[in-house]
């Protein structure tokens, strides 16, 4: 069977490409952490590949601003690439500096299908202090976003110094609009935060921790789910497994909503490319 083509982005201080790679890998897919400098010297070519991942870390140490060099360095050697990549209607997830680098990039949140301009941006927390820590979600069930297919609340942990998401209020309302809003921080029970610290953990408008393009193909949160590869990463695990275990059910064969998450998006290129 034809494989999925996964590209994980490593260099310049990106460090989460072996978490996303496994993560792809669990769900189906043929993983290739790629070095940003051999897309831009031709080395590999980017249209050999299905799904591209801008992973989290701290691309060039976060200098200038959370993912605005490598953004800067992408748009500049590939920026046509890159266009063409969303054209064929292939995937892109950022996580965390990836999310940043896809702002920066003008590829989210593509209003009007626009992935030239920026229109948002992701800034320091409100607490002043960087954020270690796992978050409730809850997901909109009317998002066009390939990868939440399924997914109404989730749990994943953050890792961010500047995860605060702020827009102009016409463009948050184009957003809500179109359903471009995909996860929002919430409470153990999957109600908003509603700007509660540290339910959200950075202050982000409308309690926003993920957005889609309008044709939910491209996708950028700031929380890891790819962190979030094996039940025991949880940090409620061992009460989880008392629990169904009680209920005489089985713990460590189910899916993580983290894989889960991936596999949505390996399916969803199977289906449609292979």
């Amino acid at each position: 069977m034809t494989q999925v083509k996964a590209l994980i982005l490593t260099g310049f201080g990106l460090n989460c490409d072996h978490e996303t790679a496994l993560a792809f890998e669990l769900a189906g897919a043929e993983p290739h952490r790629v070095h940003i400098n051999s897309l831009v010297d031709g080395t590999v070519k980017l249209a050999d590949f299905h799904v591209l991942a801008f992973g989290g870390g701290f691309s060039w140490g976060d200098d200038h601003g959370a993912g605005v060099i490598q953004a800067v360095k992408l748009k500049n050697h590939i920026g046509g690439d890159l266009l063409s990549f969303v054209d064929a209607g292939k995937l892109i997830i950022g996580i965390c500096n990836g999310f940043q680098a896809l702002v920066n990039l003008g590829l989210l949140p593509g209003l009007k299908r626009d992935y030239t301009q920026r229109s948002v941006a992701i800034t320091y927390n409100d607490c002043g202090n960087f954020r270690d820590q796992w978050v409730h979600l809850t997901a909109n069930p009317e998002s066009p976003c390939v990868f939440t297919k399924g997914i109404d609340r989730a749990d994943f942990p953050v890792r961010h110094g500047e995860g605060k998401f702020i827009a102009d209020p016409d463009v948050v309302t184009s957003l809500q609009a179109e359903k471009q809003v995909v996860f929002q921080y919430a409470d153990e029970t999957g109600n908003p935060a509603n700007g509660m610290f540290p339910l959200n953990p950075n202050g982000s408008e409308l309690d926003i921790a993920g957005i889609c393009d309008p044709t939910g193909n491209i996708f950028g949160l700031m929380p890891h789910p790819e962190a979030y590869n094996h039940v025991t990463n949880h940090p409620d695990w061992n009460r989880e497994k008392q629990l169904k275990k009680r209920l005489g059910q089985s713990f460590d064969a189910q899916e993580t909503d983290g894989i889960r998450l991936f596999r949505n998006g390996v399916d969803h290129i199977r289906e449609r490319f292979l």
